[in-house]
């Protein structure tokens, strides 16, 4: 990777109203900074780029899940290009082992002791590339890095690089060979992201730019990973109104009684969703927290972290429109004039 960047400068000691505004418009600069790059390969798609931003500075992991061909791996290799962060990409398959994740202690014969020799988990940004074809045993090797952003190996627990970020692509439909992700595993991503087959438009354009030019396009680090941790600290000064708890609140609630789940959303779900707000709050400029902004991700958020239940599975329906059913069910506060 190129190290050439030029890098966003973002404060980070806010002490005045105008100074905390003057923070997080930083923030929408760096959000619109690193979208506007990946954009240099990935044609269009612009929320789901959006989202995966968004579960970075949320300290969070992303689900890339969709068919084969739309994108996946590229849009996590151009994300991760684009931060500035130290890189490892691990192509899961089913011989995989934890220690070629975590990494391992051998015996160096020369100095007569033992050495670790750390594994692919130990960078700042981590693709996991077809995450279902491991098996669950390996799998499970990235729980504690991602909800704690430590390792274990040995006995011996070592904290990760931050920011600490792991993409995850996993094709839905090639079953052969695949082991599904358990709920807790599904639990640690912030969010799942479909990218979807580009429009007429979209497509179109695509294969103007990349004409004669394949998959050999790069792009450089726009960010510091200095950049992303400042942006990170300045989304928790996003304000949540008492209001827009409880009402994030009974969405959750919503997801628990639900005929159509069989399993609702855990207490994980609920921060997790109070923190991408803020995110979304801070992208777009605003250092406070509106009903849409947990209207638009709660689908993202909560979808991949529900079960449906078997007669809503037989009727057809899938959990997002769980969800959206949730959304329309639940009463939008409105500010009191």
């Amino acid at each position: 990777m190129r190290r050439d960047r030029r890098s966003v400068v973002l404060a980070t000691n806010p002490t005045t109203h105008d100074e905390t505004a003057t923070d997080i418009s930083s923030v929408k600069t760096l959000a619109t900074t690193v979208r506007e790059n990946v954009q240099k390969i990935i044609v269009g798609k612009p929320e789901a780029i959006d989202l995966a931003i968004i579960a970075l500075l949320a300290r969070g992991h992303v689900l890339i899940e969709d068919v084969p061909g739309t994108g996946k791996t590229t849009m996590a290799k151009a994300l991760s290009a684009s931060l500035g962060c130290d890189f490892h990409r691990i192509q899961f398959t089913p011989d995989l082992v934890p220690a070629d994740v975590l990494g391992v202690n051998f015996f160096n014969a020369s100095k007569s002791e033992f050495e670790f020799r750390p594994g692919p988990i130990f960078s700042q940004v981590l693709l996991a590339d077809e995450i279902n074809r491991a098996t669950p045993r390996t799998q499970s090797a990235l729980l504690e890095a991602m909800q704690e952003s430590q390792a274990s190996i040995d006995g011996v627990t070592s904290d990760l690089p931050q920011p600490f970020f792991v993409l995850a692509t996993l094709n839905p439909v090639e079953m052969e060979g695949t082991f599904p992700l358990p709920e807790a595993q599904l639990d640690r991503f912030l969010l799942r992201i479909s990218i979807g087959y580009p429009s007429a438009e979209e497509e179109s354009a695509m294969l103007e730019r990349f004409r004669g030019a394949g998959q050999n396009v790069e792009v450089d680090a726009v960010a510091t990973p200095e950049d992303i941790v400042a942006a990170q600290a300045l989304v928790d000064t996003v304000s949540v109104d008492k209001t827009i708890s409880e009402y994030l609140l009974k969405i959750i609630a919503g997801t628990r009684g639900s005929r159509d789940l069989r399993l609702g959303a855990s207490p994980r779900a609920s921060l997790a969703l109070q923190h991408a707000a803020q995110v979304r709050a801070a992208m777009d400029g605003r250092g406070y927290v509106l009903p849409d902004d947990i209207k638009q991700l709660a689908v993202p958020v909560l979808s991949h972290r529900v079960v449906l239940d078997s007669s809503a599975h037989l009727r057809g329906r899938t959990p997002d429109e769980a969800i959206i059913s949730i959304l329309n069910a639940t009463k939008v506060p409105i500010e009191k004039t």
